[in-house]
């Protein structure tokens, strides 16, 4: 049966269906809806919003039920007008609670429309089950705030801008809401006034403690460039990558970085390549086979991974959007394997940043951390290497040498 959601947050339950509202205790015979909410977590419902890329109602609505929509939405708006101007703060409220009746019956209806038009256009994509996890992996990470401790930053308050920002994310959302459709290449953002983990610069990460005893860290190394030696059909290196480069490609000829400047460089592109000779570049191109990876995932109208994402994308950006997009998709599965494991445990996935993971980590769970890392290593394009470290804040965290880690 199609449903449509009243509210989103977890302690706000309810749902319209066949023209009825239900509070509290939902029908269990529930099957399609427009989009995830923190209540359906443990149900086998189907998202329209997945089957149509996260595309918003405003952008997927066909032109036969847009004026019913649009005049819809101009009701909803000023209500979200009305809560901003009487300081309402809709986490804190349910939204059922605070509409009349007939708006969420007129609102709860249109949506059903353009939910059904949805399934009945879109195609499920390949991909489905691992969205629909990442969107379950997101709530969860958002339920539990942030422990800031603003004076790490007593040092540093002499500085103007420190005492803005302490100022701004002092009295601001502490909580990190991910978007999951923030980019093409399933690289996530944080949604407009959440903490702005993603974003937050190198000098404010000692605000952030854990909840429990520990941040812990997992962290590939050299993400990208495995990815690339696993779809060239390469095995992966034990060492760094970038020592391994130095070594089998480079001719022991250059500094780390000078390594990892040339070969990104020549991965994407630049001109800039002055320490590249001919037979450099062709050992580059047998190893790391970029053109025939660009071959096999290219269609010359979209990007195809191997993880089931479909990007469009012209011959320029191709490889790119492979690489990343390939690179992101492994790792979110990994940070969802360790949500599993982490559940019946003290411990939990604070956040996860680009292709890292951050574990609140209680100390009676140590003894895992082996098997984190494990978990987080074995990819479904072979075993990355993984650095570890751990710290009391996530500013202040220390390189690690454990089994299995860098």
């Amino acid at each position: 049966m199609q449903f449509q959601s009243l509210d989103n947050k977890k302690q706000c339950v309810g749902v319209y269906s066949d023209g009825e509202m239900h509070f509290g205790e939902i029908p269990d015979d529930l099957t399609h809806t427009w989009n995830y909410a923190s209540f359906l977590s443990g149900t086998q419902v189907e998202y329209a919003q997945i089957y149509c890329s996260g595309l918003s109602l405003d952008e997927v609505c066909p032109e036969h039920l847009a004026d019913k929509w649009h005049a819809v939405r101009n009701r909803l708006m000023a209500h979200y007008k009305s809560f901003s101007t009487a300081k309402i703060s809709l986490d804190e409220h349910c939204f059922f609670d605070m509409v009349p009746e007939q708006f969420l019956h007129d609102y709860c209806e249109i949506k059903d429309e353009i939910t059904s038009w949805v399934f009945d256009n879109y195609e499920r994509p390949e991909n489905y089950e691992f969205l629909v996890e990442l969107h379950k992996l997101s709530d969860r990470i958002s339920e539990v705030p942030f422990n800031l401790d603003f004076s790490a930053l007593n040092d540093k308050r002499y500085k103007t801008k420190v005492r803005d920002f302490i100022r701004k994310y002092s009295v601001r959302e502490q909580h990190c809401r991910y978007n999951v459709w923030g980019t093409k290449t399933g690289r996530l953002t944080t949604v407009p006034n959440s903490f702005p983990i993603m974003t937050l610069p190198k000098q404010y990460r000692s605000i952030i403690k854990p909840n429990n005893e520990w941040l812990l860290e997992l962290d590939y190394n050299a993400a990208e460039l495995r990815t690339v030696l696993a779809l060239s059909g390469k095995e992966q290196p034990d060492e760094d990558i970038h020592e391994w480069n130095i070594q089998n490609i480079f001719n022991g000829n250059l500094t780390r970085d000078e390594a990892k400047t040339n070969i990104f460089a020549w991965l994407y592109g630049s001109n800039n390549l002055s320490t590249i000779d001919g037979d450099i570049a062709k050992t580059l191109s047998e190893v790391y086979r970029k053109e025939e990876i660009v071959r096999q995932h290219w269609s010359g109208l979209q990007v195809r991974t191997r993880f089931g994402r479909t990007i469009p994308s012209d011959n320029h950006h191709a490889l790119s959007y492979i690489i990343q997009s390939s690179t992101v998709d492994l790792a979110l599965r990994r940070v969802i394997e360790l949500d599993r494991f982490l559940r019946d445990t003290d411990s939990r996935v604070a956040f996860t940043l680009h292709d890292s993971v951050i574990i609140d980590l209680a100390d009676r769970d140590r003894r895992l951390v082996p098997r984190m890392i494990e978990i987080f290593s074995d990819t479904e394009l072979g075993k990355f290497k993984t650095n570890v470290s751990a710290g009391k804040d996530f500013g202040s965290m220390k390189r690690l040498k454990l089994n299995g880690s860098g």
